[in-house]
């Protein structure tokens, strides 16, 4: 019979690693796609193209297409006879394989066969999640892009949908597995894995560092310098803290195990309040009036420590 040498279909040497293997598939398959390619044997090329990596970009069918290059040729090194034990290692590939393969198997018919099993690729995608996830667990449904092959062997891409449960406790980097959920496998084999990493959507209020959370507080002056006890709403609910007198913008409080939850072996993080002086505005004549008389009064310099001289404004 005659034999197909797929490397030379994809110009790889037989020591192609298995990215090159798929970069040169990749890019010979853009060339002669039947809906960009102008050259009159573009489909009969794509359709070798897929014949060639649905061999060689397989772990075990490569194996297998090894064993049979090592078999004597003749007729031009075209004509050749498989290795006599080869059949017994393998059985014939289902679904979308190769004719060679097919026509291989009924020269080697009847003799012990062994399925052989190719698991499906891995897929990997961010997913975006906001804080109060974390802390609660939530449902999130994500739609995914799946590239597949229609029935003329073209790449095309199709949407799914997963409904995908965020555990309480997740970090941002952390993947989730979605066990089966990737690439369906070949000869049966199980389909691949969906991994996402998780990505927390940005808000003001909130800064992360790791499983510790930094949140802004905005306190009035009258807080902040004489001291007050204030309600403030965190992630994991209402509490209510002590501002101590002479507090200052910047100052942290800190909430032990207050951060994001505790998951697995990683303790509960910290909450960390961060105060912000909020100044009320000078809008009306009497607030614009308490200013003035606290200028009068203060005497307060903030840039005494520059060597500046104090500002005397308009009073």
């Amino acid at each position: 019979m005659e034999y197909k040498d797929y490397y030379a279909t994809l110009g790889v040497p037989k020591t192609a690693s298995d990215d090159d293997i798929k970069k040169a598939y990749r890019k010979l398959v853009r060339k002669y796609h039947p809906d960009v390619s102008k050259e009159a044997n573009a489909d009969a090329k794509t359709k070798e193209l897929n014949e060639a990596y649905g061999v060689l970009g397989d772990p075990e069918k490569r194996a297998a297409y090894d064993e049979l290059g090592k078999a004597p040729r003749g007729g031009g090194g075209q004509g050749f006879r498989p290795p006599p034990d080869w059949g017994a290692g393998f059985e014939s590939f289902s679904g979308d394989d190769s004719d060679f393969f097919k026509d291989l198997f009924a020269h080697v018919g009847g003799r012990r066969r062994h399925t052989v099993h190719a698991r499906g690729e891995d897929s990997h995608a961010t997913i975006r999640i906001t804080l109060h996830d974390s802390y609660h667990g939530a449902t999130r449904a994500i739609t995914l892009r799946v590239p597949e092959h229609d029935g003329q062997g073209r790449v095309i891409t199709r949407e799914r949908t997963l409904n995908v449960t965020i555990p309480k406790g997740v970090t941002a980097g952390q993947q989730l597995r979605l066990a089966g959920q990737g690439q369906p496998g070949s000869g049966g084999g199980g389909a691949g894995d969906v991994y996402l990493e998780i990505e927390f959507a940005p808000d003001a209020r909130y800064r992360i560092e790791g499983r510790d959370v930094h949140e802004t507080v905005p306190v009035a002056p009258w807080e902040a310098m004489l001291g007050a006890a204030i309600e403030v709403p965190t992630p994991s609910g209402r509490v209510t803290v002590t501002v101590p007198p002479g507090s200052q913008t910047g100052r942290k409080l800190r909430l032990k195990g207050r951060g994001i939850p505790a998951a697995g072996s990683a303790p509960a993080g910290d909450l960390y309040l961060v105060l912000e002086v909020a100044l009320p505005p000078a809008d009306t004549a009497g607030a614009r009036a308490l200013y003035e008389q606290m200028a009068r009064e203060l005497r307060f310099d903030p840039r005494a420590r520059l060597g500046t001289k104090p500002w005397k404004g308009n009073i």
